[in-house]
């Protein structure tokens, strides 16, 4: 009988709405970072260097690309005959089918895989966080405490307590209470989203909640084991932590890596970030290429300057062109002479010669301005900007776009550019 200790199940299923056109045609956890890595990579290494041999990844929403990344594991030293990874998408049961509801739901409709490794304890994770972190220790921690469900927390200021879940613990961090996105919090220490189980009261509760609907975590699962008295403990996490639910999050994280001491480093020896590479040439820079503080992926050619910036792999920048603070994603060719300003350009975008991009003033966007914001530049995937044409702040284009798109070959700060067939 196979026995493995602790699993882990990492939710990658979430489109990631708040991302906008970077997630129209692939899952949040499969959106490219840090110029080689896709943000799933994260909480991934963090398994295989913690010494948790068996994942399960939770898809359900565009999950083609993160399937592809994923493949059977081999990066990250998942591929094992016993264990390694498994991709669970939603499937079809004989009595009724149904997609995933909620974060537990998901978990609960996969109650057969994790029995078949009769795990001691569950990890449950996100996929969609960029972090380090040795779940060992935490699992020593629950060990220790003779802890039943342990939550991962993390201190955040008090004035920004009331937009998480909150953790109220005594001075030994049992959990004696908590609080969902409170008003007035009593604490400030936030949940991760990152929980071990001991499997039977993972179980357990499960089965008592199953007819919930959309099935969650932090609503009803976490709220049942503390009313049955089951010993609930929180794990102080003082790390570094980004949720990058956001496209400033999203764009802040990249730029932290090219801080010249940065918060989150990838170079470090011991705790190795992996991902799937694609085998390609070194980078090139051309005579009068310059990069200053960037970081470029593999088989990227810079023809032109890129300051302050995160490209990716395969990438081009032609001549006269200038780069900054920039998020530039794999494959993406970007024409001479543009000048290319605070912008997220997705996967494989083709920018034409004498593009201007994030120029002009600050103004809202007339579409959603809650998720294109401070001043950003937003390209979808597979977009074509015609040469010659300018964009403003807040503003998004997506799809293969054409000159008479562009009033008077401009696009306003704040407009929204979408093509039929592109989401938003």
């Amino acid at each position: 009988m196979i026995r493995k200790e602790m699993i882990a199940m990492l939710l990658a299923g979430g489109q990631g709405s708040r991302l906008g056109v970077l997630t129209s045609k692939v899952a949040k956890p499969a959106v490219s970072f840090g110029g080689k890595y896709r943000i799933i990579d994260f909480p991934l290494s963090n398994c295989i260097n913690s010494g948790v041999d068996t994942v399960g990844v939770l898809t359900q929403y565009q999950p083609l690309r993160l399937n592809t990344h994923i493949g059977i594991g081999i990066p990250w030293d998942l591929d094992r005959n016993i264990g390694g990874v498994t991709v669970l998408p939603p499937y079809e049961k004989s009595e009724n089918s149904e997609w995933y509801t909620g974060t537990a739901n998901a978990i609960y409709q996969n109650i057969d895989y994790m029995e078949s490794y009769h795990p001691e304890y569950v990890l449950i994770l996100s996929g969609d966080h960029i972090y380090k972190m040795d779940y060992e220790v935490m699992l020593e921690f629950h060990k220790q405490n003779g802890s039943e469900c342990t939550i991962a927390v993390m201190p955040v200021p008090m004035e920004e307590a009331k937009r998480f879940g909150i953790m109220i613990t005594d001075e030994d961090k049992r959990i004696v209470d908590f609080e969902e996105k409170p008003e007035h919090p009593r604490s400030n220490l936030a949940s991760m989203g990152i929980y071990i189980f001991n499997w039977s009261t993972l179980k357990k509760a499960l089965i008592a909640k199953a007819s919930q609907p959309n099935l969650d975590f932090g609503k009803h699962v976490i709220p049942y084991c503390h009313e049955n008295g089951a010993p609930m403990y929180a794990y102080e996490f003082n790390g570094y932590w980004k949720d990058v639910g956001t496209l400033h999050s999203y764009w802040e994280a990249n730029m932290e890596l090219i801080d010249i001491v940065p918060e989150f480093n990838l170079y470090e020896e011991y705790w190795k970030i992996y991902t799937k590479s694609e085998i390609l040439p070194p980078q090139y820079v051309a005579p009068g290429g310059m990069i200053e503080r960037s970081i470029v992926g593999e088989g990227s050619e810079i023809y032109g300057e890129v300051y302050s910036s995160v490209i990716g792999c395969g990438v081009i920048i032609g001549r006269g062109t200038v780069v900054r603070d920039s998020i530039i994603m794999n494959n993406t060719v970007i024409g001479d002479g543009c000048q290319i300003d605070k912008a997220i350009i997705a996967e494989n975008a083709v920018v034409e010669n004498g593009v201007k991009l994030g120029v002009g003033p600050e103004v809202p966007n007339d579409t959603a301005p809650h998720i294109y914001d401070h001043g950003l530049v937003t390209i979808g995937e597979k977009s074509v900007i015609p040469a010659g044409v300018s964009v403003g702040k807040n503003a998004v284009v997506a799809g293969d776009t054409q000159p008479e798109d562009y009033p008077n070959g401009y696009l306003e700060s704040g407009k929204t550019l979408i093509k039929a067939g592109e989401e938003k």
